[in-house]
């Protein structure tokens, strides 16, 4: 079952490598600016960007740290963001498994991941891998979507995501992702949870193969009951659907020294 879903996950990103580029939600430079306040990166620094997609964090971190290794498991998505990041020499790609890094032990300053760990078919060895490739001392910043704390939203919220991504696997609740940190010794010294609002036809578009996806995607929505509607803040425009929000948990935790 794992190797179908990261079959999948690199189908998926090797058709809309571009698409990640380009995402505003993927490029957000408010985003990107609070990585660097909350890790106060150092020069002397080696950092890990797990899953980089379009390379963003990369990008961001790379002025500030001695060198940065760009991973992902999409080999096509790497080769592309590479190519757009070409003038950044000291930013090295590697076509890697998040649940299973190719580096040794104790390698690294910093990992960083955002927005990818809800492709990840086991959470748990994804966090076992961080814990060790970090140094001890070393900070693990995480940003991804996660689901409500509620079992009918989380059900709404992560059925809407599969229908509209084949790659989605899950997007943990918070309380799942603090348990993973904690059992694999990462302390957690800094956390916000706020809302991103996506705009519907955008998100929706970044990944769906035709407009009987999108437009399924769309039903789904517009059927929402009440408290999804309100919870998710569904926004409708001449009866489509424009807009809506969902949960994202920014942590920084650190390996115990």
């Amino acid at each position: 079952m794992s190797d179908e879903v990261k079959r999948q996950v690199q189908a998926n990103f090797s058709k809309n490598k571009e698409a990640y580029v380009t995402s505003s939600t993927h490029k957000n430079q408010g985003d990107l600016d609070l990585i660097n306040e909350w890790l106060q990166p150092d020069q002397k620094w080696t950092v890990l960007d797990i899953a980089t997609g379009g390379g963003h964090v990369a990008k961001a971190l790379s002025p500030l740290v001695g060198s940065v290794f760009a991973t992902d498991l999409t080999k096509d998505m790497l080769q592309n963001t590479a190519t757009h990041l070409r003038t950044l020499p000291n930013i090295h790609f590697v076509v890697a498994d998040a649940e299973a890094l190719p580096f040794l032990d104790e390698s690294f300053d910093a990992v960083t991941c955002r927005i990818a760990p809800h492709h990840f078919p086991s959470p748990e060895t994804f966090i076992t891998e961080v814990e060790r490739v970090l140094k001890p001392g070393g900070f693990f910043l995480m940003i991804d979507n996660v689901a409500p704390q509620d079992e009918n939203l989380d059900h709404f919220y992560n059925t809407f995501e599969k229908m509209r991504d084949k790659s989605h696997v899950r997007a943990l609740k918070v309380s799942e992702w603090k348990q993973l940190l904690c059992g694999a010794g990462l302390s957690i010294e800094q956390e916000l949870t706020r809302k991103k609002t996506l705009p519907f036809p955008d998100w929706v578009k970044r990944t769906t193969d035709n407009d009987q996806e999108r437009l399924n995607v769309e039903c789904y929505f517009q059927n929402a009951d009440e408290k999804a509607f309100s919870y998710f803040s569904i926004k409708k425009e001449k009866d489509r659907i424009q807009s809506f929000s969902i949960d994202e948990w920014m942590v920084k935790s650190m390996k115990e020294a």
